[in-house]
């Protein structure tokens, strides 16, 4: 698995997944997937049954260097693919970004996919990757919407940001309310675990809940869950563009998917900041990013 140091890799490795695998996550010093010296080093020493590609460099409003995100990027799937003979399989953690922030449309389909053509350089990379996996054999793009969960960067990602606001009292901001496909990130575990296991007729799939909620709604939730009165603000009144996939081709692949429900997901992790407060840094939550 690459990545392992990041929210998605930090969680399969204390998942149950470890129990069930051996998991091998080397550190960025161990294997550099941008690099193409380190990936050929490392491929000649090692094979794999399966690959779990989940790192990434990310281009978000909290990242540290939001440079060459392409070419990273780009670089780290090129290099991976080319020594296809030392694994069986990769699972590429995807994203919803695939299909072109500029036209989203509600629970989009796979086959939306080269609608438009995304100008951002992290959809732009997605894009470049549905491509290339036509052609490859034993390649599969998981491409999830939103997802949550310890370990998330609670100071921009707003399921955690608002429980950890909850916990100190302090309001809970919003720019505006849309609705999204949120998936808890324990609910990952077993369908990573079925493609693991099984190969596909298709390629790509949507990697998204039953159901979206709004970030309202979210809002409201937590502070139900923290029995506090705690404000909500929303800056601007409406609902934005939405941000969700269709699930319906994960569920004739895997048709006993299941969903943690959204209240159920919060208040756990709701639970899990109330026990490890002491990794929340309050000064992250005064300031909106």
């Amino acid at each position: 698995m690459t990545g392992g140091s990041g929210f998605i890799g930090r969680n399969i490795k204390e998942s149950w997944l470890t129990e069930k695998y051996h998991i091998v996550s080397p550190t960025r010093a161990e294997l550099d997937c941008s690099d193409d010296e380190s990936v050929r080093a490392y491929f000649q020493k090692y094979s794999f049954d399966v690959v779990i590609h989940s790192a990434a460099k990310p281009g978000h409003r909290n990242a540290v260097d939001a440079t060459n995100i392409l070419m990273t990027n780009l670089r780290m799937m090129f290099n991976l693919l080319k020594y296809h003979d030392r694994w069986g399989k990769l699972l590429n953690i995807g994203s919803g970004a695939i299909y072109d922030m500029r036209h989203y449309q509600p629970k989009m389909p796979e086959s939306y996919y080269g609608t438009h053509i995304p100008v951002d350089e992290h959809g732009y990379n997605k894009y470049i990757f549905g491509q290339v996996i036509k052609g490859t054999q034993h390649v599969y793009d998981l491409r999830i919407f939103g997802i949550f969960g310890k370990y998330e960067d609670y100071a921009i990602r707003f399921i955690s940001n608002a429980i950890c606001k909850a916990i100190y009292d302090l309001p809970i901001t919003l720019r505006q309310s849309r609705k999204f496909d949120y998936l808890y990130i324990d609910d990952l575990m077993p369908i990573l675990a079925h493609f693991i296991e099984r190969d596909p007729i298709e390629k790509a799939f949507n990697i998204t809940p039953d159901t979206s909620v709004a970030l309202l709604d979210i809002a409201k939730t937590v502070v139900a869950v923290s029995g506090k009165d705690i404000p909500i603000r929303v800056a601007q009144d409406g609902l934005g563009s939405e941000y969700s996939g269709s699930n319906a081709l994960l569920r004739s692949e895997f048709p006993d998917v299941r969903f943690t429900p959204i209240d159920n997901a919060i208040a756990q992790l709701y639970s899990w900041y109330l026990t490890n407060k002491a990794l929340i840094n309050k000064d992250l939550l005064l300031v909106d990013k």
